[in-house]
């Protein structure tokens, strides 16, 4: 097993969520991985207030006991898949407001993204991509879509097609090669 850490970061903590499901069909297909440990972390774990530290995450001096202690969890990963609804053509709040809460524990890092809504959740991703982009965080070109119309039964049963295994395998690889490159420029 390699030495890589990456986090499943499921950013929904509504009730009822379907993200609970999308992210542990993402944890149980990384579980056959051998390139990377990979690790689920539910912001509904992290309650984090909007975001309410007097200094800009760039400084790197946060004040709240719940900044420290979510910095300590981001800081020990290579790298990142964000599970993501689409609400308003975005991402969800609680998920922008958990990544503006930090800032050097991102840089430098890779990312993938897995998304669900009305489209697939695209163009949450696209907000995703720009976000990361300015926290120094290398996307991968792979990305995994489900619609609520065909991989879920009734809006809220996750059935996803057969696909998105292949499409996830490509994820994983892409994000392992990723992640273990920029560990070096961290070393």
């Amino acid at each position: 097993m390699s030495d890589l850490k990456i986090a499943i970061i499921l950013g929904s903590t509504r009730p009822g969520r379907n993200g609970k499901a999308v992210a542990d069909w993402v944890v149980e297909k990384a579980a056959a991985r051998t390139g990377a440990k990979y690790e689920l972390v539910d912001l509904a774990d992290y309650p984090l207030p909007h975001l309410d530290e007097a200094l800009p995450p760039a400084m790197g001096q946060y004040a709240g006991e719940h900044t420290k202690a979510w910095a300590a969890t981001i800081a020990g990963f290579d790298g990142y898949i964000f599970v993501s609804p689409e609400y308003n053509h975005s991402t969800s709040g609680v998920l922008k407001n958990a990544i503006d809460y930090l800032h050097a524990e991102w840089n430098n890092k890779a990312a993938g993204f897995v998304s669900y809504g009305s489209l697939g959740g695209a163009r949450a991703i696209e907000h995703l991509r720009a976000i990361a982009s300015e926290l120094q965080i290398a996307t991968v070109r792979q990305q995994l879509s489900f619609s609520l119309f065909t991989d879920f039964e009734n809006f809220s049963t996750f059935n996803p097609g057969p696909q998105h295994n292949d499409a996830a395998t490509v994820l994983f690889d892409q994000l392992e090669a990723w992640a273990g490159a920029l560990k070096t420029l961290r070393v």
